[in-house]
């Protein structure tokens, strides 16, 4: 196989690439190693920035999304029992963020690209991306029982954390900067209507507690629990009763409870790959960067990432000039580190220690209690939220 433009990794970076390139009329194969039901099904964040939506819109994705996203103009905390709302639009110039879930987002763009776009091939495992300091990179992989070859000018490493991808960078020129987090969050889908009209991001001595959703029909939340979580050990009361418990607050507010219909533990790291650009090889998404959830970047990083990768790949193939392209790790990893910090701020201003720290958690107080008092706080904290203008 011969392609402009190979895509390792069918997720959402991918396909939101294949199908801004495709527009641009550049060709380009999607290789995604699992199946279409597993890629349309797999739970992940949903909360959009401004940009992201409008990146959605202007490839021609938003349809769903327009009819069925919630668009959110705050957010609220909670701590010592009390209710404090965030004003986006007040604080931010009249920025929102919109929710929709990540599952619709993948389900609109494979649509898209199998109706109207350049080949997308499920169950493609990559074994490996090839000579990628070449001018002719090439993506072994196995797809139908046998081992193929799919050779580029250049590949998009879309594949994920885990994902082949960033292996072929070489480590004398690559840097790896890690954090783990002493917790996890025990997540869980229910068939309730959610209990808010906007997140609630709560912290407690019992944990952190988020409650979100998916539609005005589906509630998502999460509780803080220790890493190595069984979530079979947590019974369906169980998890009610303490995400009750860690919303309380002194007014009259009560949890609406109904069937859990799904429950996962998804670590906490903080991951950045430099640089995002080897050869003719360029990283996007989680293949680069991992963030907590607490701050809701994850989604909107790699939608980032792909609306600079996309214009600087159409702009070689137009006019031959690099010029972008050079730039495009400088460009990704500023942007990178502001979601980095911000997610990590949020993650360590909002969740139990869990040695107990008396000092910490005093210091959490002290951090929630300026941005709940201070208007340039919560700006700050409102301008992080819902993201900057993506770069290009």
């Amino acid at each position: 196989m011969r392609t402009t433009v190979g895509i390792v990794g069918g997720g959402p970076a991918g396909l939101l690439l294949a199908r801004m390139l495709h527009r641009a009329g550049v060709d380009c194969v999607v290789l995604e190693s699992r199946t279409r039901e597993y890629v349309e099904h797999r739970q992940r964040a949903g909360m959009l920035e401004q940009g992201t939506v409008d990146a959605l819109r202007a490839c021609g994705a938003a349809d769903r999304l327009e009819a069925q996203g919630l668009v959110h103009r705050g957010i609220e905390l909670r701590f010592a029992g009390e209710r404090h709302r965030i004003d986006f639009p007040a604080l931010t110039g009249g920025r929102t963020v919109t929710i929709y879930a990540q599952t619709e987002i993948v389900k609109d763009l494979v649509g898209l690209q199998l109706a109207e776009g350049p080949p997308l091939l499920f169950e493609a495992e990559a074994l490996a991306v090839e000579k990628p300091d070449s001018d002719a990179p090439v993506v072994r992989f196995r797809h139908e029982g046998r081992e193929q070859t799919l050779a580029c000018d250049w590949v998009a490493g879309c594949d994920g954390f885990h994902g082949v991808s960033r292996r072929a960078f070489p480590a004398a020129t690559s840097r790896t900067y890690a954090r783990d987090y002493p917790y996890s969050w025990l997540g869980i889908l229910a068939d309730v209507p959610p209990s808010c009209e906007e997140l609630i991001y709560a912290r407690g001595e019992r944990g952190f507690a988020l409650h979100s959703m998916r539609s005005p029909s589906v509630s998502r939340l999460y509780l803080q629990v220790p890493n190595g979580t069984d979530a079979a050990d947590w019974s369906d009361e169980r998890i009610w009763d303490e995400l009750a418990a860690r919303f309380a607050i002194d007014a009259d507010w009560t949890l609406a409870r109904g069937p859990i219909t799904a429950k996962s533990v998804t670590p906490m790291r903080s991951h950045v790959h430099e640089p995002m650009r080897h050869g003719r090889l360029l990283l996007a998404g989680d293949a680069a960067h991992i963030v907590p959830p607490t701050g809701a970047k994850g989604l909107n990083l790699a939608v980032s990432d792909v609306s600079v990768l996309a214009r600087a790949l159409t702009e070689v193939h137009r006019t031959g000039s690099t010029q972008l392209i050079d730039r495009y790790s400088e460009l990704c990893l500023s942007r990178v580190w502001q979601a980095t910090r911000f997610s990590y701020d949020m993650t360590r201003m909002l969740h139990a220690q869990p040695n107990g720290d008396a000092f910490e958690s005093r210091m959490q107080l002290a951090r929630l209690r300026r941005i709940t008092a201070s208007r340039h706080a919560a700006a700050e904290l409102a301008a992080n939220y819902t993201g900057p203008p993506l770069a290009v």
